[in-house]
């Protein structure tokens, strides 16, 4: 079964065709960060600006690297709820589009499912239900039980700024650029960890939330402080302390709840010494952990046709008649893991 996946939930233009819902015969992306790096963030007019003028190159950049013309499709997913409002309509344009022109079924992909699928594809012989997932990215920080194909169970979540929000927040503080996180990441390399000794908010606590603002506020004052400071000691120190946050509470939640297989998801799954941590804590434990490939960790349409393809046989398609939603609630039960404001 051949799926094009269309994803355009952020600034990232994303489309891919994906067989059998683990074989990536393309994937491509078109980044957005010289459009938004002068504003230190993504400008969501702009996201969708862009998002227009790329969405139908990128499109067929994908079919034509896939070898495939739009006759050969089966069906066409996109993601539709979570992200921009002026982004996620985009996608969904071209989508139902597609899906009506070509007489094929339209399958509409919550944005988070997509990053859980990332490491489901090619995995199925490995990676067993129930599993326990760590996503992370600019807009969410939360722990999820994976039950099966569509089920999840929230175990954590942040009560505050998401993870990926305050590493761009601090990399915009020091005028680093955008995107954040690869910035202060980049800089720590060369910093010393243990240089300051900045909080590491509710980390203590027996249950799955995070909190980040308080430690954003203490790294922002740190800055403001000392114009001087050794950038690299600061970024390293900072990382470390989100990472410790992270990694703690993950491992914490896996042996309360007995899940011994492990998933990190999300942009800043792309960050290495996150990576190592979870690993060597995994190794301590004899838990598994599983990373996506780290071209499946940002905004993809890979991650999208691989998530519609197992939620396909679960509920079919959809009709033409979805809609854009830039917050709504997770999988079948419905899990809010917002503020209540923002699903209204």
């Amino acid at each position: 079964m051949l799926i094009l996946g269309i994803d355009t939930s952020c600034d990232d233009t994303g489309a891919a065709v994906v067989e059998d819902g683990h074989q990536v015969r393309s994937n491509i992306v078109a980044s957005q960060y010289e459009a938004h790096e002068r504003f230190g963030g993504v400008v969501p007019v702009i996201a969708a600006r862009e998002h227009t003028a790329n969405i139908s190159f990128i499109i067929e950049s994908a079919l034509e690297t896939a070898r495939i013309s739009f006759a050969d499709l089966d069906a066409v997913a996109v993601s539709h709820h979570q992200g921009l409002m002026l982004s996620l309509v985009v996608g969904v344009s071209a989508a139902k589009s597609i899906a009506l022109a070509c007489d094929i079924p339209l399958i509409g992909i919550h944005h988070l499912e997509g990053h859980i699928y990332s490491n489901l594809m090619g995995r199925s012989d490995e990676l067993h239900f129930p599993f326990l997932c760590l996503t992370v990215a600019g807009g969410h920080t939360l722990l999820l039980k994976v039950v099966s194909h569509g089920t999840y169970e929230l175990l954590g979540h942040t009560r505050d700024d998401a993870a990926g929000e305050v590493l761009d927040k601090v990399a915009r503080h020091l005028n680093l650029g955008y995107p954040g996180g690869a910035a202060i990441e980049k800089l720590a390399k060369d910093g010393n960890p243990h240089a300051y000794s900045f909080p590491r908010p509710l980390m203590n606590r027996p249950d799955g939330e995070f909190s980040f603002s308080g430690l954003k506020t203490a790294v922002t004052a740190a800055i403001d402080r000392d114009p001087d400071l050794n950038q690299a000691d600061l970024c390293a120190s900072f990382q470390q302390a989100v990472i410790d946050l992270l990694v703690s509470k993950t491992m914490r939640i896996a042996q309360k709840h007995q899940l011994r297989q492990i998933t990190l998801a999300g942009g800043v799954a792309l960050n290495t010494p996150l990576r190592k941590a979870l690993q060597h804590a995994a190794q301590e434990h004899e838990y598994q952990i599983f990373t996506p490939p780290r071209d499946l960790c940002m905004d993809n349409g890979a991650m999208v046709a691989g998530a519609a393809y197992s939620l396909y046989q679960e509920r079919g398609p959809d009709p033409l008649s979805i809609a854009a939603l830039a917050n709504a609630p997770l999988g079948k039960t419905g899990i809010r893991y917002r503020h209540e404001s923002k699903y209204k």
